[in-house]
């Protein structure tokens, strides 16, 4: 076994948090800008695409054999399309040999390991799922788990919170999307305060 594979296996992890994060936005909420600096979640959606697209490709020598951005550009559109994509980069990357990831290549304007350039995609992508995390919760949204309990199910660990993901897998995900299936209930918080500071 490679002493990357865990880098695969991040990856097949990651495309999935960002996919249900996506699924979480409201249809309607697609083009709600926070305030004139900010993305609209559809604009997160389209940076996710081509940004992944544009490192994968150039920096990392994985391209995909179909269009990285969905027509029309619905929610729907956007979740099949980008787990295509990042099917097709899972499926390339899970080949890869040890010696493929230690190789050096152009990060921008310095050298970097294609291992290392992996980490910053997954550490990029993790910044703009936060960001559409933060519009779920001014919108008053429930929040389902992307690495740990959060305050919709049953906030604090040491209180007992467990993980609920919204889909077990992109397939799981995408046939629910597909059917306009409601989504899977929450766990009742509690009583106990779901953050270590609260009023």
């Amino acid at each position: 076994m490679s002493r990357y594979q865990f880098l695969v296996e991040t990856y097949r992890t990651e495309r999935l948090k960002t996919l249900s994060v996506w699924s979480q936005i409201p249809e309607d909420r697609m083009h709600w800008r926070p305030e004139p600096r900010g993305r609209t979640p559809l604009e997160h959606m389209v940076h996710q695409c081509l940004s992944e697209h544009a490192w994968m490709s150039s920096m990392l020598g994985i391209a995909v054999t179909m269009p990285v951005l969905p027509d029309p550009e619905t929610r729907l559109g956007f979740l099949q399309t980008y787990a295509a994509c990042s099917g097709e980069r899972l499926a390339a990357l899970s080949t890869k040999p040890d010696a493929w990831f230690e190789e050096d290549v152009a990060f921008f304007d310095v050298p970097k390991s294609r291992a290392w350039v992996l980490v910053r995609r997954f550490t990029h992508s993790a910044h703009h799922r936060g960001q559409l995390s933060a519009y779920l919760r001014l919108w008053s949204e429930s929040l389902f788990s992307v690495y740990g309990p959060t305050a919709d199910t049953g906030g604090l660990p040491k209180n007992g919170a467990i993980v609920v993901y919204r889909y077990a897998s992109v397939e799981a995900l995408l046939e629910a999307e597909r059917a306009g299936e409601q989504e899977p209930r929450l766990p009742d918080p509690g009583a106990l305060p779901v953050t270590e500071r609260p009023d």
